[in-house]
């Protein structure tokens, strides 16, 4: 299983840190060339690669860390995502008339024909997901939502491979209702940091 990072933002550098910290290869892009992101990319650690766009969405899994204005760009980067899996870890700061009614990711999944499309990581704040998951005699939590639980269940392994504690919300129209950020409207769940002692 390949992963990319699109996004190489505080969101994006600290999805790096948690790739790093397991020592799971990953790669970064953004809309800057890699030789741009090469010198911090190496900084957070050995397996964060710095690639250009173009190859990096060459991955098997793609989390979008993007601002969410940016995400049909990386979306025409293929004819088709089928067999991708693509987890947004966006939050989606306009006006809701800008989202025809919808969720912001079930807004952004329209963008990616074919993809399995999972919502996640975007409820904690950067300084969150950079940090050690294991805390307090537990592990963060970190919500999972989509409308294919086929889709879901590698980004569970890949979360718990992080050292975070999925919770899985439902499909995107319950579950991401829950941990949504859109205009001034928040989701209950959102920047909730929560934590699953182990069992």
């Amino acid at each position: 299983m390949s992963y990319a990072i699109v996004g190489f933002g505080a969101v994006g550098q600290a999805l790096a840190r948690a790739f790093a910290r397991k020592n799971i290869e990953v790669a970064v892009a953004s809309r800057r060339p890699p030789a741009a992101l090469a010198p911090q990319a190496q900084a957070i650690g050995p397996t964060v690669v710095a690639k250009s766009l173009r190859d990096a969405i060459e991955a098997d899994t793609i989390i979008l860390a993007v601002p969410f204005g940016e995400h049909r760009e990386v979306a025409k980067g293929l004819p088709s995502w089928n067999g991708k899996t693509v987890i947004d870890a966006m939050n989606a700061l306009v006006p809701l008339e800008e989202l025809d009614g919808l969720l912001s990711s079930a807004f952004a999944a329209k963008a990616f024909t074919g993809a399995r499309y999972v919502k996640g990581f975007n409820h904690l704040v950067a300084a969150k997901l950079a940090a050690d998951p294991v805390v307090e005699g537990g592990h963060r939590v970190v919500f999972l939502s989509g409308d294919d639980d086929d889709a879901i269940a590698p980004v569970e392994v890949l979360a718990k491979q992080l050292g975070f504690a999925p919770v899985k919300l439902g499909k995107l129209n319950e579950g991401g209702a829950l941990v949504h950020a859109r205009g001034r409207v928040w989701g209950p769940l959102i920047f909730q940091d929560l934590f699953k002692k182990e069992q």
